[in-house]
Parts: C-alpha cells; structure tokens; sequence
C-alpha cells in the first residue's frame, strides 16, 4: 500500500505591495492506494495549491511531504520517480494537451521517458491505455487535440496520466470545463480506474454532490483551513460546521443526477 501524506503544510505566497497571502494553514492528511479522499470547497479555498504541492510544481512554505514516510525529493531522478507514482489529471483539457502533438504522441511519452514497457511494446501499450479509458483506438490514436471533443480529450489526459503506472492520482476538478452530458462519464470511470488498479485518487471538488458519490472521505477546505473532515455520507447528512452545511445547501440534490449505485449511461463526447 502507498502512503501520500501532508503533515502541517503551510504556504504563503507574497503579493508584490500587499504583503503575504495565506493560501494554506496548517493542513493534514494521509491519501492511500484503494481510497478516494474528496477535497472539496469554493475556488480560491486552497484546493488547487494543495494538488501543486503534492506533485512538486510548489513549495510548501513549511511543513512535510511524505511518501511512504519517506520526505519528498526535491530534485533529479529521486523527483522523477516520485512523479511518477503520483500523477496529475488538470481540469482544463484544452489547455492540458499540446496542440501540436498527436493522442500518440502525448501517451507514448511517459511510456517512453519512465521505461514504463520495452520500446518494441510501446505502441501496444498506448492502445490499451486508449481501449482503458473507452476510447477506440485505431480512431482516436493519430488525431489532434482539436480533433476531440472536451470528454475525449480528458479521457486522453486520463491515459497520459496512467501510462506510468501510477499508484495515486491528483484530480483537480478533472470535469468541471466539461459539457453536463459527459461528467458523470468521466467521473465514472475515474471510479472504475480507481478500483481496477487499487489507485488512490484525491479528488478535487467544488461540489458536495459528487464528492459523496464518487469518495470514500470527503475533506472540507475553507481560506487554506480544514473545516471538515470524515466519511462522505456523514459529513454530507450531518455536517458539522456552517461552511460545510452552506456548500450542501447550494449542492444540488444528488438524488436528481445519480441512481442508488451512482452509475448513470453517458453522453458521448
């Protein structure tokens, strides 16, 4: 089992002729393989600079990163194997893949850079990555980023973002720039890729709705401060603190959008 834990993180930024911005306070927890942990609060709560510090595109000003109970590295291949353990989906699409690069070419190389499969094994492997999140190969393999469609292309990021073999995944808010149609797709097979592979996945969220459907904890973060914290269907049923019982209150009601087992038939795209 994988260990991902944040021990009394602390960042500040500093804002050039207004002194220091607290983004984070103090913030704990631990993310394990098999477990989903919904991070959810309103944009600007810090949610999005915790994912940062956990894949090493920030600093934490002070506090601990561990994997295993080992500290983070900071540099070179040590930083590099970290990374590929612990792998990002962006929530933009759009902007998360290149332009000019082909489906193949965006999977292929972590395939290639982290010696994941022999390079004879390579193009086999981007096809079952392709097949894993429900696209078709042979039709999505040489197209262009603009070629998909929103959905498409967050399923590619999906495939970029397993191609290593990762055992924990950062998914920050990986469907809300996605049409309404196709979110519950995404998120669902988020969920059947978290079980398949015994990931630990941290999902990043702004609504309560899913996050109790597609988590097995939901954390509350309010101005860079946990709030809440516990298993989903208490903190959504019986919420503690008034900030977490306003975000349920302007939630929709799940019931609406998710049968019992929280599966719904996809909008292609």
């Amino acid at each position: 089992m994988t260990t991902l834990e944040l021990k009394n993180v602390t960042k500040r930024y500093r804002i050039r002729g207004a002194g220091d911005l607290l983004a984070l306070d103090d913030v704990s927890f631990t993310l394990t393989s098999g477990r989903t942990l919904a991070l959810v609060g309103q944009s600007g709560s810090g949610k999005s600079t915790i994912a940062k510090i956990l894949t090493q595109l920030e600093r934490a000003t002070s506090g601990e990163i561990l994997l295993d109970g080992a500290p983070v590295p900071r540099r070179g291949r040590a930083l590099r194997r970290y990374r590929q353990q612990v792998r990002m989906v962006f929530q933009d699409p759009f902007a998360s893949l290149n332009p000019y690069h082909t489906v193949r070419h965006h999977i292929e190389r972590p395939l290639l850079l982290d010696h994941v499969v022999p390079r004879a094994e390579v193009d086999a492997e981007v096809a079952r990555l392709l097949e894993r999140v429900r696209l078709e190969p042979g039709s999505t393999i040489d197209r262009r980023p603009h070629e998909l469609s929103g959905g498409q292309r967050q399923r590619v990021a999906i495939a970029r973002a397993l191609a290593s073999r990762p055992s924990l995944l950062i998914a920050d808010e990986p469907v809300s720039m996605l049409d309404v149609s196709i979110r519950l797709g995404v998120l669902n097979l988020l969920a059947d890729l978290q079980r398949e592979s015994n990931l630990g996945v941290l999902y990043i969220t702004h609504d309560l709705a899913t996050a109790r459907h597609f988590s097995d904890e939901i954390m509350v973060l309010n101005h860079g401060v946990v709030v809440e914290r516990g298993p989903s269907d208490d903190v959504i049923l019986n919420p503690q603190h008034p900030y977490t019982r306003a975000l349920r209150d302007a939630s929709p009601d799940p019931e609406k959008h998710f049968s019992g087992s929280g599966t719904v038939t996809e909008t292609k795209g």
